[in-house]
């Protein structure tokens, strides 16, 4: 057997449901712009690199975004407003570009266009409605149709433009555009979006790469087969007022998902990531039956089922090999291979390689596979998963990714120590599988279901589904079998509805976990579909559905959060690396839609690390690149409104720093003396504060919080944009939990 330590890339294609029930127009681009930008690049690099196997995820309610849009009936807000020419522009659709058609990375996709960046500055660096209408007067023609043409261009992958002499020429023109070129520009789209699906299907055939599914709606498989399984991992949540057990939703979501693949590929998929890696006994069960072979999850899935931690180095390597093993799982009778994917490593890919230069991120990446080889006795008979978003990470990279990828893909093609292979490529080699005997019920975020359910507005939405299929089912029932079958047809479409508002994605940005500028429209979307289950089979909806679920007042928790004690060096520079590793991290603060959002001012700090030791909390101020180094003054306000009101201010100018902090007694601010707070400021800020400062708090409990950034010139910034931040300090069991060391 070749001792070549086998390496499965699994990427994950997916887009949420964008179609408006009633009017059947899509409300946002992106399943579109992907396609241009990400979906068709991601496999065709591979015929330069054949040799460098991979798996990927498409999901089947994006397949079907996807065949719409290559079929050129696809309507969408955004493209309806690009194909009209400049005369035909009311003051709403000029309202509406001003808004939203700067919706992209500005490093990497406006600044390098000087006439893109000319029309942004000329809008402002707010997209605030009242704003953009005071800018209105200022845009001419020539800008809106330029406008049209720049964002429709800068989505289409720089590949394609540089191979495709008109969009390489319209590129390098920049501006002055006709309206021929803008329509030749939107029929260069939908003919991208028509070589998509063929290309996975031929890269498929020639054994490149291996295709995987998921349930059809991206449903969250374990909480329709019973939503108490949340409370394995979550034993006090919350729960919705109506226990949710409907296991026939789960395997009509799967065989529609298998049916839709068996009629695009002209086969039946041998594997399935769920929904969000999101896996429980029950669902194993309707998995087998529909065929699958195998499927994947999260390290922490498999820490939690075997009961076994995971050890981590400081470097974030992992050398505990059960790791990187086959296993099975019997489920009614059959049995299912499942991999698990490595936390780190696909975090590294998903959101730090960006930052680096990239050949510095590739050779890190094979660096550390080569150590996992290194370490184990028959690397041949294992396998590492590195499973991860395969398309929202791109646009933070140079070149769309493309100079990463290349430059690891050439590293991996002939290593004498790894290989690339599709997960049934492995498994089918491999036939030793240690057994699992039972699956710890959770997703790849936080082993737990917490995104989707416990929150107030997630049950609140969990309760409208459930009335509204109880409503279907009463319904159905009460027809005779001629009324049936004269209704089946908003019979077959009502209960389209309720498997659509099963999906995952409505409540990604329900409850306090995320948040958007576009909350609102998505919650307007959710409440749409339920409605729509009503009018199908003539029933009053309830009134509560003209309430929106989200609220404005939420506490956010960042989407990374600290997975091990921290204890840096408080001395303005990242003196390692690794020393901020296990730290949590507070994203950039964004405008503009859910999937693709522009930032809310020029702006200074790119993002923010925060991690506890036993007595301190540290954060780490990052600087973006274009704005180091930033000798002017600035400011910091950290306002903790929770376990008491303590108000940490730190003033900059270069490697001047200081730090003060305030606390609130009788509704009057006091200085607090000897506060023990520090501060150093160099290449980043680095500021830590004992926690007793912030008054009684237990192990493990809540801190809430809200940061303000005065950059003068460069903006004020407030994260989270609304609501507050929340932290939670390291419980005692804290290090044990995410079996870090």
């Amino acid at each position: 057997m070749s001792n070549r330590l086998n390496i499965a890339f699994l990427w994950h294609m997916h887009q949420p449901l964008y179609k408006d029930p009633i009017t059947k127009e899509y409300t946002m681009p992106w399943v579109l712009f992907h396609a241009t930008k990400d979906y068709y690049d991601m496999v065709a690099i591979l015929d330069e690199f054949p040799e460098v196997h991979q798996t990927f995820n498409l999901v089947p309610c994006l397949i079907e975004q996807l065949n719409e849009y290559a079929s050129g009936s696809a309507l969408d807000t955004y493209r309806k407003i690009s194909s009209k020419t400049v005369a035909e522009l009311t003051k709403e659709d000029k309202s509406f570009m001003l808004q939203y058609f700067f919706q992209a990375n500005w490093d990497h996709m406006v600044r390098p266009v000087p006439r893109y960046l000319e029309l942004l500055r000329k809008r402002g660096l707010t997209n605030s409605r009242d704003e953009v209408q005071a800018v209105l007067r200022y845009f001419r023609d020539e800008d809106y149709l330029d406008l049209q043409v720049l964002f429709n261009l800068v989505w289409i992958d720089p590949t394609f433009r540089q191979k495709d002499p008109f969009l390489r020429a319209m590129y390098e023109k920049g501006g002055v555009y006709t309206e021929q070129e803008k329509r030749k520009v939107l029929e260069k789209q939908t003919a991208i979006a028509g070589m998509v699906v063929p290309k996975y299907a031929e890269m498929m055939e020639k054994g490149i790469i291996e295709v995987s599914t998921t349930p059809y709606y991206h449903p969250i498989l374990p909480l329709l087969c019973d939503s108490f399984s949340a409370r394995e991992a979550m034993p006090g949540v919350t729960l919705p007022k109506e226990r949710f057990v409907h296991p026939e939703d789960a395997a009509v979501q799967l065989r529609r998902g298998v049916e839709l693949y068996e009629k695009t590929f002209g086969r039946r998929p041998a594997g399935l990531w769920p929904s969000e890696g999101s896996v429980s006994m029950e669902m194993l069960a309707l998995a087998a039956a529909e065929g699958f072979k195998w499927l994947a999850t999260d390290e922490e899935i498999l820490s939690n089922s075997l009961r076994r931690p995971l050890r981590r180095d400081s470097a974030g390597n992992c050398y505990d090999p059960f790791l990187y093993k086959a296993y099975s799982v019997e489920a009614a009778g059959d049995k299912l291979s499942m991999v698990f994917r490595d936390h780190v490593l696909s975090d590294l890919i998903g959101f730090d390689y960006s930052k680096l230069d990239p050949e510095t991120a590739a050779n890190d990446m094979v660096s550390r596979l080569v150590h996992i080889h290194n370490m184990l006795e028959e690397p041949g008979r294992h396998v590492v998963p590195i499973i991860l978003d395969g398309e929202n990470a791109w646009e933070h990279f140079r070149n769309d990714g493309r100079d990463f990828l290349a430059a690891l893909y050439s590293k991996l093609a002939h290593h004498t120590k790894l290989k690339c292979v599709t997960v049934n490529e492995f498994l089918t080699k491999e036939k030793q599988r240690d057994e699992i005997q039972w699956l710890f019920p959770g997703s790849w975020i936080s082993h737990n279901f917490r995104i989707w359910i416990g929150h107030p507005e997630d049950n609140a939405a969990w309760d409208f589904i459930a009335e509204a299929r109880d409503s279907l089912v009463k319904y159905e029932k009460s027809l005779t079998p001629e009324e049936k079958e004269e209704k089946k047809g908003n019979i077959a479409e009502a209960w389209d509805e309720v498997y659509a508002a099963e999906g995952s994605d409505w409540f990604w940005w329900y409850g306090e976990e995320h948040s958007s500028l576009s909350d609102e429209h998505f919650d307007h979307l959710f409440r749409r579909h339920i409605r729509h289950i009503y009018a199908l089979i003539d029933a009053e909806p309830p009134d509560s559905l003209d309430i929106p679920i989200s609220s404005e007042a939420k506490g956010f928790v960042p989407a990374l959060t600290p997975t091990a004690l921290i204890k840096p060096v408080i001395d303005g520079s990242i003196s390692n690396y690794f020393e901020w590793l296990a730290a949590g991290r507070l994203e950039r603060q964004f405008y503009g839609s859910a999937m693709h959002r522009e930032l809310q001012s020029n702006g200074l700090v790119e993002g923010v690390s925060y991690g506890f030791s036993e007595d301190e909390l540290f954060f780490r101020f990052d600087y973006l690149p274009e704005a180091a180094p930033y000798e002017k003054e600035w400011s910091i306000a950290v306002n903790f409104m929770h376990p008491s009101n303590v108000k940490l201010t730190a003033v900059v100018k270069g490697m001047e720093s200081a730090v003060s902090m305030q606390a609130k007694k009788d509704s009057k601010w006091a200085e607090v003396r000897d506060h023990g707070a520090r501060i150093a400021s160099d290449s980043v800020v680095e500021l830590s504060l004992p926690v007793s400062l912030l008054g009684e708090i237990s192990k493990g409990g809540e801190i809430r919080l809200v940061i303000t950034i005065n950059a003068g010139e460069r903006g004020i910034e407030r994260w989270p944009v609304k609501g507050f931040i929340v932290f939670h300090t390291p419980s005692e069991d804290f290090e044990e939990q995410n079996w870090i060391v």
